[in-house]
């Protein structure tokens, strides 16, 4: 098995790199791995989940070629989980790692440091050099769920950028201008709203720029609210005498709630390291006009078949309750297995079509049997807030062994063994100190 893993490149004063190990490495690769030009293989590699493509003739023309291109995706390690909407990226990278390219994933951890700007209205907290180091391992662990290890080149940013001078970053700062920074989305709505820009943030898309100049790279994927650092990559790779990268853009997944994008902020996430259990019963939880695009988003399902369960759906041939639960077995399977797969569809159904309840149902420990339930609830958080344990209660959402309680401002009197469900999937035993 050969390892595709680079630990460094040395950079040198001219922001080059010399010719001991990325060329070398990169030929010794295209010598022993093939590239498939399959017009339909192609032609899923620049529309399947793709909102965008720059240059897409360009990109086209070096598919059909049979060169084997450098395919980029960077992320920054803000956090130590992922989510369904971040694996969006990476099964575009999967495909193009099937069909014989080199992929790159990259470690943002120098640009972590900043704090991407993008889509947000104000400057990111700024992480530990411990945190980033910790979030970036377990990032790696999570990616090998989707990418093949043996076939991916990994690399951090700060194997170029630690090794950089003042000198070095002011040098490449001449190739952008502050107005065209400034453009950007975020900051004129921050400008727009007297909302501060830190000056380090005006970097985050030059350094991003500069990792694709760094790797060579011939093709970076990313977000639709990635585009201006994306951008920013063909802005200095023309400027420093290299080829362009062509860009394709992929839809933010749209969460749980089928409004916002997916994120942990907005609650409406599925994390790849959730039990099976919580992965489908989160995915059955999304509505019925979400279910095409996280087939084609999320699974390698063909295509000719996701078109014939929108045609089922929309024709009102099939029940979109059985299609989800195949889409939910698919992506269970895929980050657990096919077993776990068929025994959280089987707990699914045992609480929520038959209604009985779940098999193994976890303990709380509750040291005074008269408890208002909406402290219960948020203290051994099955909601978020106690607004929100408020309004469950309210709708008849809160039941203590299968009897509603809707007031609550009133004090219930607990029993040991008692089961208390908050919404449709959690449920909790009490047991009595």
């Amino acid at each position: 098995m050969i390892i595709l893993e680079i630990q460094s490149l040395a950079i040198i004063p001219n922001l080059g790199y010399n010719k001991n190990s990325l060329d070398i490495f990169s030929n010794f690769i295209n010598l022993i791995m093939t590239v498939n030009t399959d017009p339909l293989v192609i032609e899923e590699l620049l529309s399947r989940g793709v909102e965008e493509a720059i240059d897409k003739k360009s990109l086209e023309k070096k598919l059909k070629s049979g060169k084997k291109l450098r395919v980029k995706l960077g992320v920054d390690v803000t956090a130590p989980d992922l989510h369904l909407g971040h694996t969006v990226p990476l099964f575009k990278l999967k495909q193009f790692q099937e069909a014989g390219h080199q992929v790159i994933f990259l470690i943002g951890d120098a640009t972590t440091r900043i704090g991407d700007p993008s889509g947000r209205i104000k400057t990111r907290p700024v992480l530990s050099e411990d945190e980033i180091k910790k979030n970036a391992k377990t990032y790696l662990d999570q990616v090998w769920k989707i990418l093949d290890r043996s076939k991916t080149e990994v690399h951090h940013n700060s194997e170029w950028f630690d090794k950089m001078g003042f000198s070095d970053l002011v040098k490449l700062s001449t190739h952008f201008s502050v107005q065209r920074i400034l453009e950007r989305d975020d900051f004129t709505r921050r400008i727009k709203e007297k909302r501060d820009i830190r000056l380090h943030e005006l970097f985050y898309s030059i350094m991003q720029g500069y990792d694709s100049y760094a790797l060579k790279a011939d093709v970076e994927i990313g977000g639709t609210d990635q585009l201006f650092n994306l951008l920013a990559g063909r802005t200095l790779q023309k400027r420093l005498r290299q080829k362009q990268q062509d860009i394709l853009t992929l839809p933010l997944l749209v969460g749980t709630d089928g409004k916002h994008k997916m994120g942990k902020s907005t609650g409406n996430y599925i994390g790849i390291t959730e039990s099976p259990k919580d992965q489908f019963g989160k995915i059955m939880s999304i509505p019925d006009k979400l279910i095409i695009s996280y087939f084609e988003l999320l699974t390698d399902t063909p295509p000719e078949e996701i078109e014939g369960l929108k045609n089922s759906i929309n024709e009102q041939v099939a029940n979109p309750r059985d299609i989800k639960a195949r889409l939910a077995k698919r992506i269970v399977t895929r980050f657990h297995s096919k077993k776990e797969a068929l025994k959280a569809e089987k707990e699914f159904n045992k609480v929520f079509r038959d209604k009985e309840k779940p098999s193994d149902i976890p303990e709380i420990k509750v040291a005074n049997d008269s408890v208002l339930l909406v402290d219960l609830i948020t203290e051994n958080k099955l909601a978020p807030s106690k607004s929100e344990a408020r309004r469950l209660i309210e709708q008849g959402g809160v039941k203590l062994d299968d009897k509603k309680v809707t007031d609550y401002q009133k004090k219930v009197k607990l029993k040991n063994g008692q089961v208390l469900q908050v919404g449709k999937r959690e449920f909790r035993r009490i047991k009595l100190k």
